[in-house]
């Protein structure tokens, strides 16, 4: 989408902002650390200032390609130019067949369980629980998650203290590799901008720095809020954030794996004041985010989502725009599964239909091939004029993997019995059959005991 011109402007204009008025930094021993490395005192208290030369000398740290793992042993690599991943998102509220409230465990965990019977979603992002002490929520989200899913497993932060208790669940899970060799878990933080870190992501970075945990670094500028209204000056000021935060990273933890995270980037409807996370905008900025990682050989993240409150047209036309541009532009990693009403929702019908989005996507990106057996020119003159292929060794042959084969979309005649048939009403009774289903256990006995009693230490 953007030429090299573009990209190189934008680079420029975000080490202009590195440099002056700099990043502030509400962490003072960090601050002291960036002091040391090369930077400068900005004009202003715990702002600091990131010479080009700075920028060009840690940014390199952070790695091309790193591994993503999860508890069945797979580990898949992420890169600027890879095939994106799918993951879910975070959210305050649940929407399910008994309507909409407050997430509370027992939703969290009904959610995990859905997702692991999900092929297309690799990972699951924690949510705020109403049911536990604000200060807890990390630590007890990853544990629910774990109870309940073998995916990969990317815990909300919600404080320092937290993130110490994640280093050390993460090290129960991956068994007895270190968390290098086997990142089942990540992190991540976000800019509170324009250009600041606040202290509690600056603590999160440093409690979770020294064990290769992948970091997600966000910029969330908001296009007419937080960030000038112009899409390319939201771009500016997202970049500056994000450099400055995988540096901080760099400086806490040479060579820690970070993705550069512009894809979070909303735009302020300037009719109503509502921040807008499904609009074509959206899927520009995220495609620019993924431009703009690979030039800084970096893989890049991602949000699609909706602002729709209902399972409606509206919801569908967004996150299919999202989930096809950002596949498209490889974004590394793209969260949203189960995401609505601008994020503050997520949905297990939500996640079932995005399933079936994403593999509609990934269908069509993954074109089609032309060789000998597929052009079938020889089934073609066997078969001759006016013949059919159905019954044809050919297409008995091939006919496995050739269409996109849905599961909750609607393809038949028009019935009686056929006209109450939709693809929601279809997706809620999977839901059902996931969670009617007898839950197999997830985690063994002991490493369920270790991660409880870190929990209970932790909480205490």
């Amino acid at each position: 989408m953007l030429s090299q011109s573009d990209i190189e402007k934008i680079d420029q204009a975000a080490m202009e902002l590195l440099a002056d008025p700099g990043i502030k930094v509400e962490d003072e021993e960090i601050e002291k650390k960036l002091f040391r490395a090369g930077a400068k005192p900005g004009n202003e208290t715990k702002v600091v200032r990131f010479p080009r030369e700075m920028v060009k000398e840690y940014l390199p740290l952070a790695p091309e390609k790193f591994l993503i793992a999860d508890r069945t042993g797979t580990k898949r690599a992420v890169s600027p130019g890879g095939e994106s991943c799918f993951w879910t998102g975070a959210a305050l509220s649940y929407l399910d067949g008994d309507g909409i409230r407050l997430i509370d465990q027992k939703d969290l965990a009904n959610f995990a369980r859905v997702i692991e019977a999900l092929p297309q979603v690799e990972a699951i992002v924690g949510t705020s629980t109403e049911d536990t002490p604000p200060g807890h929520r990390d630590f007890v989200g990853f544990r629910i998650m774990a109870q309940n899913t073998r995916k990969h497993l990317r815990p909300l932060s919600f404080t320092p203290k937290g993130g110490e208790a994640l280093v050390e669940m993460g090290k129960v899970l991956s068994g007895g590799e270190g968390l290098k060799e086997n990142p089942i878990f990540s992190v991540g933080f976000t800019a509170h901008g324009p250009l600041r870190w606040t202290s509690l992501a600056l603590g999160v970075f440093k409690a979770t720095s020294g064990h290769g945990i992948p970091c997600t670094v966000n910029g969330e500028p908001m296009a007419g809020a937080s960030s000038p209204v112009t899409l390319a000056g939201t771009a500016v000021v997202g970049t500056a954030e994000i450099l400055s935060g995988i540096i901080i990273n760099q400086i806490l933890e040479p060579g820690r794996p970070c993705f550069f995270n512009l894809g979070f980037a909303h735009v302020m409807d300037m009719k109503s004041a509502f921040p807008v996370t499904g609009g074509p905008e959206n899927a520009l900025l995220a495609v620019a985010g993924a431009e703009l990682a690979r030039y800084y050989r970096l893989p890049s993240a991602s949000w699609m989502c909706s602002d729709s409150l209902l399972y409606d047209g509206q919801n569908a036309l967004e996150k299919m725009l999202g989930a096809l541009t950002h596949a498209q532009a490889r974004v590394s990693v793209v969260w949203g599964v189960g995401s609505t009403e601008s994020e503050k929702t997520i949905s297990p019908v939500q996640a079932v239909i995005d399933n079936e989005i994403i593999g509609m996507a990934k269908k069509y990106l993954s074109g089609f091939r032309v060789d000998d057996q597929s052009l079938a020119l020889d089934e073609i003159r066997r078969t001759g004029i006016t013949g059919e292929f159905l019954s044809s060794d050919h297409t008995l042959a091939h006919f496995r993997g050739a269409f996109f084969e849905p599961k909750i979309l609607v393809r038949a005649q028009r019935s009686p019995a056929n006209e109450k048939e939709e693809m929601v009403r279809r997706a809620g009774k999977m839901v059902e059959r996931f969670l009617s289903s007898d839950k197999e256990p997830i985690l063994e006995e002991e490493a369920e005991r270790e991660l409880m009693k870190i929990e209970k230490k932790y909480s205490e």
